[in-house]
């Protein structure tokens, strides 16, 4: 997956207007039919698979009804973390990928707990309290839209529960100005 990164930010905004070479187009066709990690499950299939394909999973949450969350995170460095819901059984009920908005815009503002946020998106890259605002903060690495590499935050008061969320570039791939000198 890293790879395909590097080829997509590689191809230039002139190449893209341009249109690229038969032989440049198919690589990033081949690259974009790669089979991500979460990708390829069936629901009902047995827990056993899951684990057979992504090796054993580094986190594991209860889930209700009997059911648990598998994660198999590549914080700190990454930007994925796969997840696999089986149920009381040991029957995938979902396999996908929870760094990305639509998973970060379920957080309910004022509902939801540390736990819910560690339930659901794993261990975060970070955790930094800020004695002003009274916030603990935990942020995860993302790749939004496939091409910006972004941290979600999740700011929590001191009783645990989620007041605010917000993004921003992860300075972890910022552009620095000395870098590129004329």
């Amino acid at each position: 997956m890293r790879f395909h990164r590097l080829i997509m930010n590689s191809l230039t905004l002139r190449q893209a207007r341009r249109g690229c070479s038969g032989l440049t187009c198919a690589a990033l066709l081949a690259l974009a039919a790669c089979a991500q990690p979460w990708e390829g499950f069936e629901a009902g299939e047995p827990e056993s698979s899951v684990i057979a394909r992504l090796g054993q999973p580094r986190e594991v949450y209860d889930l209700p009804n009997g059911a648990k969350r598998l994660m198999w995170p590549t914080q700190p460095m990454g930007e994925v973390t796969t997840a696999a819901d089986i149920d009381a059984a040991g029957k995938v009920i979902s396999v996908r990928q929870v760094l990305q908005p639509s998973e970060f815009y379920r957080a309910e503002v004022g509902k939801w707990t540390k736990n819910d946020v560690l339930v659901n998106f794993g261990r975060p890259e970070e955790t930094a309290y800020f004695p002003l605002m009274k916030r603990e903060v935990w942020s995860y690495r993302y790749l939004e839209d496939g091409v910006w590499y972004q941290l979600f935050h999740f700011y929590f008061d001191d009783t645990g529960v989620l007041r605010s969320t917000q993004k921003s570039p992860d300075p972890l791939h910022e552009q620095n100005d000395n870098d590129h000198r004329s």
